[in-house]
């Protein structure tokens, strides 16, 4: 090779090595090789089971299993007031303070305060809601907040749990006049009246005595509650009171007002495969006026009834 060729080739040579240093200089001017920047992790939102409503609920309407649902929420958007599983601790709930708020807080007895203060701090169960009346209208995917809902034994829930057009109201019952306490909330029954009839005679006599007839005024009324129990327990099968609380129409109303007034009412125990006939007052029954005769029979006086 010629001695010329040899020293293009090593100028060359040269003139290549120092671009490559340059070049390397240029990429890392504190002189440390350039190392390939890796993506930082993105950190998933922590989230939240809230309870929220599985579908569009109209108030009056009581909570079932399949009306509620649970949803994913991001923590740091859980209001207070939202009923959550609590598997995850919400900060702004643990801030929260230990009485709820005034619009939250569910008047009466003290049962009833302590626990909204306890699912405020800690979330409550699905099921500890179900059998709740609706007080104000939820939309489909909504949280529920017990603004909206009254829980059974909370001030309200009598009200709420009424059907539209229905009126509340209690007859005093006792073991034998409420089917030996089998009657539970929930159940239909029908309400007969007994009353004396006096009869009208023709004078003071040891014979002279009064009568007594039953008539049914009411047929397939709803008990709401017995004495202040509107759901039975788990394992309960009978409820002993002192009053039981109906639900009535308002003409029905003042007819069982007239008959508790006439005489002693009875609850008669319907069976569930017959509550789909019609409710409410019956015919009102005509009040036939007896007679009392008196006969002398051998000299002795006897007296006969006459209807």
């Amino acid at each position: 090779m010629k001695p010329a060729r040899i020293i293009v080739i090593c100028i060359a040579a040269v003139a290549a090595i120092g671009l490559a240093l340059v070049v390397r200089a240029m990429g890392s001017p504190s002189g440390q090789p350039a190392t390939v920047a890796a993506a930082a992790p993105v950190e998933s939102r922590p989230m939240a089971k809230v309870l929220v409503a599985a579908k569009d609920l109209q108030p009056g309407q009581r909570l079932t299993e399949g009306d509620m649902e649970w949803k994913d929420w991001p923590v740091d958007e859980v209001n207070p007031v939202f009923i959550t599983d609590g598997s995850v601790p919400i900060p702004s709930a643990a801030a929260a303070p230990a009485q709820p708020a005034a619009d939250d807080k569910p008047a009466g007895a003290v049962a009833s305060v302590t626990r909204a203060a306890t699912d405020i701090a800690t979330g409550g169960a699905k099921a500890d809601y179900v059998g709740s009346v609706v007080r104000e209208p939820i939309l489909a995917g909504e949280p529920i907040v017990m603004r909206k809902i009254v829980r059974a034994g909370d001030s309200g829930y009598m009200a709420a749990y009424l059907e539209p057009g229905m009126r509340a109201m209690a007859i005093r019952v006792t073991v034998e006049t409420a089917a030996g306490g089998f009657i539970l909330p929930g159940d239909r029954v029908d309400v007969v009246l007994t009353r004396e009839t006096n009869l009208s005679n023709m004078g003071a006599s040891e014979g002279d005595r009064s009568k007594f007839t039953s008539a049914t005024v009411m047929q397939n009324i709803k008990v709401l509650a017995i004495d202040q129990s509107t759901r039975a327990g788990d394992d309960e099968q009978a409820v002993i009171g002192a009053t039981a609380t109906l639900e009535v129409g308002p003409r029905d109303a003042e007819a069982l007002a007239l008959a508790k007034s006439e005489g002693e009412l009875s609850l008669i125990l319907r069976s569930y495969a017959d509550t789909g006939g019609p409710s409410g007052r019956t015919a009102r029954p005509e009040v036939r006026q007896s007679g009392a005769v008196r006969i002398y029979r051998g000299g002795a006086p006897e007296v006969v009834v006459v209807q």
